[in-house]
C-alpha cells in the first residue's frame, strides 16, 4: 500500500496553529464572502495557509509573532487554506485579483480595501522573525493613518 493513497495529509495541525490565535477559518465560498460583507469596517488581515515549509517555519510563527508583538492588531483575522479548501481560496483571490495567487501570503484590507500584500516571496527562505516584521509594518502603518485621520 502506497502512504498517503487517496489521502491528503493531515492539516489539522497547520489549522490549529492559527485558530489557536484567533484566527476564523473560512472553509468555503460562502464563508469568504459573508466575512468580506460583515467584517468590511476596519481591518482585516487575511490569511493564505499552506501545507509547505515556509508557511510553517515562517508565515505561522511569523504572524503569532506579530500578533504577540503589536499594539495595533487587526480588527479581524480570517483564514483560507490553499490546497485544501479550493473553492474558499479562489474566492478569497478574486478580493485582492491585482495580485497573483500566491501561498502562503498575508492581505491586509482596510474597510474592505485590500491595502498592503505579503506574498510567498516575501515569506520563504526568510525567517519568522523578518515575516513578523513585515507584518508589523503593516499593522503600524495603517494604525497611524487611521490615528492621523481621527486627529483631523
Amino acid at each position: 500500500m502506497q502512504f498517503g493513497f487517496g489521502i491528503g495529509p493531515d492539516t489539522s495541525w497547520m489549522r490549529k496553529e492559527l485558530t489557536d490565535l484567533g484566527v476564523v477559518e473560512l472553509k468555503t465560498p460562502e464563508d469568504v464572502d459573508n466575512a468580506m460583507e460583515t467584517k468590511n469596517k476596519g481591518t482585516m488581515l487575511l490569511v493564505i495557509n499552506s501545507v509547505c515549509g515556509c508557511a510553517a517555519g515562517n508565515a505561522r510563527p511569523g504572524l503569532k509573532i506579530a500578533l504577540e508583538k503589536t499594539e495595533h492588531q487587526p480588527d479581524h483575522l480570517v483564514t483560507v487554506f490553499a490546497g485544501q479548501d479550493k473553492e474558499a481560496t479562489e474566492v478569497a483571490r478574486g478580493y485582492f485579483s491585482e495580485y497573483p495567487p500566491s501561498s502562503p501570503a498575508f492581505a491586509y484590507f482596510v474597510d474592505g480595501e485590500v491595502k498592503a500584500m505579503i506574498p510567498r516571496h516575501r515569506i520563504e527562505g526568510r525567517t519568522s522573525e523578518e515575516v513578523a516584521n513585515d507584518l508589523l509594518m503593516v499593522f503600524d502603518a495603517f494604525a497611524d493613518k487611521e490615528e492621523a485621520e481621527a486627529g483631523e
